[in-house]
């Protein structure tokens, strides 16, 4: 899966318009769609969760700072990588940035090129956890679907039993757990039950991460 920069849009905020204008200028000379903000306040008003994303926040700012408005897109649950910018930041505020889980710190002055590579890096990342999460929903939304005895025949045969080992542990026939597998693979929508078994694995390990 690679990334498609025109499905992309990097948010910017800096309450100095000449950094928020050259930025921005070099952010789409690299081909990203960019919004800018001079306030977070701003920028809480018009986030759009619709695309793959990343944010450029300055850490110092009027009213509301950047880490406050980290703070704040935790509450509110919103997941969007994060890139710092500052002139002036001390290794407490870095520290709090990445303990809160942003994905760089960069000091100004910076490199533009190294800004561009570390956002298409970024945004990457963010295109692969919003197809992880699409994959995961969707499965169990057709896991769900499924009747209380298909759930325990998928995982049985999950797990590595025979069909005759998951029938004898059900207390059924053999025949009905192949009834049991044809119709679990119907919901799910898949050709095999090998591709079913992935998923299921696969869904498993999304949940963990």
């Amino acid at each position: 899966m690679t990334v498609n920069k025109m499905d992309a849009l990097v948010y910017l905020i800096d309450d100095e318009f000449s950094v928020r204008d050259s930025l921005t200028l070099v952010l789409e000379s690299g081909g990203l769609r960019v919004k800018s903000f001079e306030s977070a306040e701003d920028f809480l008003k018009h986030y759009n969760n619709e695309y793959p994303s990343c944010l450029i926040l300055d850490v110092k700012m009027p009213c509301m700072s950047g880490l406050e408005l980290q703070e704040e897109l935790l509450k509110r649950n919103i997941s969007i990588p994060i890139i710092f910018i500052s002139g002036h930041a001390g290794i407490s505020q870095s520290a709090k940035a990445f303990r809160a889980g942003a994905v760089d710190f960069l000091e100004k002055p910076f490199d533009h090129e190294v800004l561009l590579a570390r956002i298409t890096e970024v945004i990457q990342k963010n295109i692969e956890y919003r197809w992880r999460l699409k994959v995961h929903f969707e499965l169990e939304n057709r896991h769900y679907c499924l009747t209380e005895r298909e759930r325990e025949v998928l995982t049985l045969i999950s797990e590595g039993s025979s069909n005759k080992e998951a029938a004898n542990l059900l207390g059924i026939s053999s025949r009905t757990v192949e009834a049991h597998r044809a119709r679990i693979m119907k919901k799910m929508e898949v050709d095999s039950f090998v591709d079913l078994v992935m998923l299921t694995h696969f869904n498993i390990l999304n949940e963990r991460g």
